[in-house]
Order: C-alpha cells, then structure tokens, then sequence
C-alpha cells in the first residue's frame, strides 16, 4: 500500500487517479511514500525517511526545497503546461483592461451619484479621460516560450498583433508549437525597445530575479505596457513604479498584489489568479497524479525538475531504480554487482541531468537483499528501490 501525504486541497479529479486498493492518501498520515503540494512551503519541513517523490500540482516549485531532495535521490515533478491556457487567457484579460483603461472607467462608472440624466451626463463629461487603444496593429513582446508563452503568442498573432518572442533556451518541441510569424527577438533589451505590451513567462531564479529594473525600464517603448503572470520577483516593483510615475510606463498588470501596487491608479494587481480555474486544477492534479502513480509503480520519471526523463517500458522480470550522483563507472559497478549474483540484465536504461543520474534495470530473477544493500553502498548512489 503506498501512502500520499496531501499538503493542500488536491483536485478529486486527479486523486481519482491512485486505486484505493493500492493507495492510501490523506492530509496527515505517517511515512508516506509521496507528498502531493500545490503552494504550501516545504522549506524547513523535515523530509520522511519514507519519501520517494514529490509532486508539485502546478509549474513553479519556489516552494519546494528541491536541492535538498536531489541530495536524498528524491525526484520533484510539476505539470508543465496544464495551467497553460488559463494563465494564457488571463495574459489576453490583462492586456484588454490596460489598453482600454476598463478598471479605471468602471471605477468612475461605481461611483457615480445622482439620477438616470445626472449620471448620463457625467459619462458624456468623463468618458473622454478613458480613451484607450486596440490590440490590432500592436506589437506583443513575450519573453519566455515555454508552454504559457507559445499560447500568449500564438493567441496575440490570432487578435492581429505582431509579436515577437526571446528565448535563448527554448526547446525543440516548444519551436514546433510556436507559430512561424512570431519574430526572433535578440535579447530582453530588443523585446523592451519594439513592444507596445511585455509579457513575462519565465521560472524566477537567480539568473531571472528582477529582469526588469531601473536599467531596463528606460529600455521601454514609451506609453508600453507591462505583464507579469509568472513570478513576483521578476519585475522590481520599485523601478516600475517610477516608471508609471514618469510615464514611461502605461500601465502595469500583474498577478501579485502588495501595499506597493495595490493602490497604484496605473497598476492592476490580482490576487495569484493565473491557475484559478477549474479546469487548471483539474489538469494538474491529473497530470502529477499520473506522473508519481507511474514513478512509484513503474520508476519512470517524467517532467521532472531535477532528475532527467527516463520512462522504459517493463520487461518480464524485477525492476530496481537507482538515484545517483552523476560520476563515471557508476553503470559499471551496478551491473558488476548484478553479475556477480548472477542477474541477467533483460533491459537498462540511464540517464543523466546535471549532477544526477537515474537507472532503471529490469533483470530475470529476484534481486537479492545483499545486491541491493551493496549497490547502497556505492560511493555516489542516492536512493536504490525495488520496484
């Protein structure tokens, strides 16, 4: 029976997903096998001896000490993409309530007093304060084109904007999903200087911590606008807001609201609303419970933000899974020792990602205890399970 510990309120429509005859999860629950999390921190949580895996029901992971799992051999998913659309549709929302300046006009429009005439009048009067501008004919800078940032630009080219796109580590299977007309930017500093509307769809790590600040906000289009759905912390609160002060800036839409953006007139602050949507939750709770259902009873590894991908489908025989630093003859001595207990390898496989490395060997015969105890005791190997 594995055990899943539940950190927050997981969709039922992915916890559907683990048989009850195999599966015993709950929000408090002892040893368990998996942790399954959507925005609880796990900094500073001890980590169960028990743990194998954990799952994040969603992209970001800032909330998962993931370097200190990879010390243990233990694997971190997320769901990629599941949230894409709905994070994709807000991106669209966003840019549509900026460039008419709808917040600003329905905040007028509340607030109006007096009768039906004295209230026509007072729109006559003020609606002119609210001119805004079309999408169509503009152009949309999207840094990051991952899952999220190929449908943002995609879409946008659909509402007849131009766009064009940064990112200097997209994949190939993300290039077959971006659409032909979306120009290669050079740079951030490209993207800022040709953009009417800055979308952001980047992960926030050291390397992405305040992309835009005070030097590259005077790198903007002049009356741009900006979004960030990705992560607080990517954009330096303070330097845009001197930039909606000094008017460089139009507008600035985001998903992380604060005493500092809160009140702005210029800043339309939401409350992390980007995967708040049914249909978001139900995909990514889905998506992680198939991925830790097929690692805990299979040991395959997809999307995975520490470990490589290896899925390999199941030979007749007993499968062992091996979590490893990423060091030379580590295959070696594993199968050495399989050999000496006379195991027949029907099938390996092994991959590597950074410093880690995983294996998975189907063999022909039960593995004995002394093999498994002293693959253990390879100088490198993390975490060794028989599956």
């Amino acid at each position: 029976m594995y055990k899943i510990l539940t950190l927050n309120n997981i969709s039922v429509a992915g916890l559907e997903r683990f048989p009850r005859d195999r599966y015993e999860i709950a929000s408090e629950i002892q040893h368990p096998d998996a942790i399954l999390v959507r925005s609880h921190d796990m900094h500073g949580m001890p980590i169960p001896e028990t743990l194998q895996a954990v799952g994040r029901a969603g992209a970001g992971v800032n909330n998962i000490p993931v370097e200190a799992l990879s010390r243990r051999g233990i694997p971190v998913f997320n769901t990629p993409g599941a949230n894409a659309n709905a994070v994709k549709e807000l991106v669209i929302a966003g840019m549509l309530l900026a460039c008419r300046n709808i917040c600003q006009a329905w905040d007028f429009a509340r607030h109006l007093e007096g009768d039906d005439a004295a209230i026509h009048q007072q729109v006559e009067q003020g609606k002119k304060r609210f001119v805004g501008f079309e999408l169509k004919g503009r152009t949309l800078g999207v840094v990051g084109l991952g899952a999220i940032g190929i449908k943002v630009a995609n879409t946008a080219l659909r509402l007849g904007m131009q766009v064009m796109g940064f990112d200097p580590e997209i994949t190939v299977q993300s290039a077959w999903k971006l659409s032909s007309e979306v120009k290669q930017a050079s740079s951030v500093e490209d993207i800022l200087a040709h953009s009417h509307f800055v979308t952001f769809h980047v992960p926030l790590v050291d390397s992405t911590r305040h992309m835009i600040n005070r030097e590259r906000v005077k790198c903007f289009r002049q009356g741009a606008v900006l979004l960030n759905f990705a992560r607080h912390g990517i954009v330096d609160d303070e330097a845009v807001i001197e930039a909606l002060d000094g008017g460089r800036l139009h507008a600035y839409v985001c998903d992380f609201a604060n005493n500092r953006l809160k009140n702005h007139p210029r800043v339309i602050a939401l409350p992390h609303l980007g995967a708040s949507t049914v249909e978001a939750e139900e995909n990514c709770a889905v998506m992680v419970a198939e991925q830790i259902r097929d690692y805990l009873e299979n040991g395959n590894i997809r999307n995975s933000v520490n470990f490589p991908e290896v899925v390999m489908p199941r030979a007749q025989g007993h499968r062992i899974a091996i979590a490893n630093a990423n060091v030379p003859n580590m295959v070696g001595q594993i199968s050495t020792l399989m050999a000496r207990a006379g195991l027949n390898i029907l099938d390996l496989l092994n991959k590597s990602r950074g410093e880690l490395a995983y294996t998975l060997a189907d063999v022909d015969q039960e593995i004995p205890e002394s093999v498994i105890e002293g693959i253990r005791r390879i100088d490198g190997v993390l975490n060794v399970r028989v599956i």
